[in-house]
């Protein structure tokens, strides 16, 4: 697969600003950024807001060098490569990131456009709004052993953003899930020892790794530890071991360099919460014509909506962003007839995409 991708810096805007704009989409993980592409197929231009400092959502803050194999058309793509590649492809349209800043508040305005302001201050006015906002603000589920901020960020980590960090390193993955799981699976063959701690030897990962897990356990290569995660061990932020325990064995310690912790994600919808919309257990209901709230003119777009049939799938909020655009054009341009045009065939698309001869 070509790897020439996007840098996946991008400039963000002065916060404290005031902007207009067509479109405002808050939330920059994959389904956002797709959004931008085909609004900028219809010459709508957008500011996207999220609370990260890059783009990516969760695929690059969680999981970037995790494989994914249900995007058409790559039959493997990590998540920092997909967003690397939506990058390039949304250049063309030139969209305003507005990153680590949290939207705070929306109002309407005389006008019916929307106000949206910022933790940092920074009002962007428009009259779309699309929330492709996943689950919302989400923050890592956290072990409850003393210490633990102490070693956060140097050798207790919740993530993964580079396997070579963890080449010839002792680690210590905790978790019974498939993020717990995949980084055994990942790790193990560049890791100096991988030890898997979890409280009960039932795990909740897809099968087929739980089974690829106790065959390296079997085979040696991966430490199983079905104990109780009681402990930190080390100086200066860096561990020396973590301590466990069991009823059988009481009270042990596990060399390692690195703990990993993966007990899932607490999801919060925050302000987007206080929007005035219909929520149905923390998501957005849509229609499945526009993906349209209860609130003309917003948009839900990706994991944050719900409907019959709703699939949580990357490939289904890209087909939810291009049916969203459609609807969006009427709002944003009233006045102007909507032509839809291929980009196979079109000459005008393929200029604004830079391909044309």
């Amino acid at each position: 697969m070509d790897q020439h991708v996007a840098p996946t810096k991008v400039e963000s805007a002065e916060a404290g600003n005031a902007y207009e704009t067509d479109v405002i989409i808050v939330g920059a993980g994959p389904v956002g950024l797709f959004a931008v592409f085909e609004l900028g197929l219809l010459d709508l231009k957008t500011h996207i807001v999220d609370v990260l400092d890059r783009p990516g959502g969760q695929c690059a803050e969680l999981y970037p060098e995790k494989p994914i194999y249900d995007i058409p058309a790559l039959p493997v793509v990590t998540g920092q490569e997909l967003t690397d590649r939506l990058l390039e492809q949304i250049a063309p349209f030139k969209p305003t990131f507005h990153m680590a800043q949290m939207a705070e508040s929306l109002e309407r305005l005389e006008d019916k456009r929307f106000r949206l302001k910022t933790e940092l201050g920074t009002t962007i006015t428009a009259p779309v709004l699309v929330i492709a906002a996943g689950g919302g603000s989400f923050v890592p589920r956290k072990p409850k052993i003393e210490g633990l901020e102490q070693f956060e960020g140097t050798s207790v980590h919740y993530a993964v953003r580079q396997m070579e960090r963890f080449r010839g390193r002792d680690l210590v993955i905790a978790g019974g899930g498939d993020s717990a799981l995949d980084w055994v699976l990942n790790l193990q063959p560049i890791a100096k020892s991988v030890t898997l701690i979890h409280r009960r030897d039932d795990f909740r990962a897809a099968p087929h790794s739980v089974a690829k897990m106790r065959a390296l356990v079997a085979e040696q290569k991966v430490r199983l530890e079905i104990a109780e995660l009681k402990s930190l061990i080390g100086a200066d932020g860096q561990l020396s071991a973590v301590g466990c325990s069991t009823k059988e064995r009481g009270a042990y310690e596990i060399p390692c360099n690195d703990l990993l912790a993966f007990y899932g994600l607490t999801m919060k919808l925050g302000p987007i919460a206080e929007f005035g919309l219909n929520l149905n257990e923390n998501l957005i209901p849509v229609d499945t014509e526009k993906f349209e709230t209860s609130e003309p003119g917003i948009f839900a777009i990706g994991d944050i909506n719900t409907y019959p049939g709703k699939l949580k799938l990357i490939l289904c909020g890209f087909h939810e962003g291009s049916l969203m655009a459609q609807a969006a054009f009427r709002i944003a341009r009233p006045g102007e007839r909507l032509v839809f045009l291929y980009t196979t065939s079109s000459t005008d698309l393929q200029k604004k995409l830079g391909v044309a001869d």
